[in-house]
């Protein structure tokens, strides 16, 4: 049953065992999806505080800049993508395997396959899109300690303007 019918139902059983008479306001769709829509927005913005793990980050997170490491990130602010936020995940792939190559080959690595998921992951090329990328990626610390090979690839408005919705096959 759907939102409108729960209501509808609720309604006329309240007439009907309360036997009331007089005015009963009915809503119509807009007033229905506005007050659904505002109830999923209050509930995603109770969720604003909340971190995630970077190392559980999935494409289609998506998190605001502020609180994050500029070198070594061990949290982010996660936010619902409906609300605006500054960043979504838009790929994640894994480095080979091996000893630490260095920080410039991981960076370089990182970035071009970054890169290269860009166009499919977003449906834009990347030199057409409004859109920038960052790869966030292994340290030699957490390479070498915890065996991470994973980069993450960010994407964000090019002129720093907060994203809404999600990104993924957005064409932008």
């Amino acid at each position: 049953m759907t939102r409108k019918g729960a209501l509808l139902v609720g309604v006329a059983t309240s007439i009907a065992v309360c036997g009331c008479e007089g005015y009963t306001e009915m809503k119509d769709d807009t007033q229905l999806s506005t007050e659904v829509d505002s109830e999923r927005v209050s509930k995603e913005e109770s969720h604003l505080t909340q971190t995630a793990d970077p190392f559980a980050l999935e494409a289609g997170d998506c998190f605001d800049d502020t609180a994050m490491g500029i070198n070594e990130v061990s949290e982010v602010p996660e936010v619902p993508c409906l609300l605006p936020h500054d960043n979504e995940v838009y790929a994640l792939f894994e480095l080979p395997s091996g000893d630490f190559p260095g920080d410039e080959e991981v960076e370089a690595s990182a970035a071009l396959g970054c890169y290269e998921r860009f166009a499919d992951a977003i449906g834009k090329n990347y030199e057409e899109s409004e859109l920038d990328f960052l790869a966030m990626h292994p340290t030699e610390a957490s390479w070498t300690q915890i065996s991470d090979r994973e980069v993450v690839c960010l994407a964000y408005h090019m002129e720093y303007q907060k994203l809404t919705g999600s990104i993924l096959g957005s064409g932008r």
